[in-house]
């Protein structure tokens, strides 16, 4: 079956600095999502999947916006320790609200004296990325998939 709109595809996946070449991250479990315009995979991702059937490899290099994005400095914050709980560490993350009031969530990035310095931006913006995929499956996606805009089951969403 060809990859195409609703259908779920299942993909193993590796992540690379598209500068260094050092690996970020590497798929354990597979990848399944739903094709075709769902938001549920970056644009790029879609375009070079749609059509191809499962044992398709493909190296791709995101530039930064068609990736995580670039960085957005406005999402740096500095927060008085005192309003933390104990045991607030650096790498830690936790969902706060953004200057629109929309959730937005928060690491860790720097513990100064009685400061705590967090970044609202995703761990890899502003960052090129190399993505290798190989498709491992492809099928039809069902009704409630479709309604839902992602796909259920194993490795995928669960409700």
């Amino acid at each position: 079956m060809k990859i195409q709109k609703d259908t779920a595809v299942t993909l193993r996946y590796k992540v690379a600095d598209g500068v260094t070449g050092k690996l970020i991250e590497e798929s354990r479990d597979p990848m399944v999502y739903l094709h075709g315009g769902y938001d549920n995979t970056f644009p790029k991702v879609e375009a070079a999947l749609e059509g191809q059937e499962a044992g398709f490899k493909a190296t791709l290099d995101l530039a930064p916006e068609d990736a995580f994005g670039q960085r957005d400095e406005s999402l740096l914050r500095t927060i008085p320790k005192s309003e933390f709980p104990p045991g607030v560490k650096v790498g830690g993350q936790l969902e706060g609200r953004n200057e629109q009031g929309e959730p937005q969530v928060y690491t860790v990035t720097k513990i100064k004296g009685p400061q705590v310095l967090l970044d609202g931006n995703h761990p890899l913006a502003g960052k090129a990325l190399r993505f290798s995929l190989t498709v491992t499956g492809v099928r039809a996606a069902s009704a409630e998939e479709i309604a839902h805009r992602h796909v259920h089951g194993e490795h995928g969403h669960h409700h």
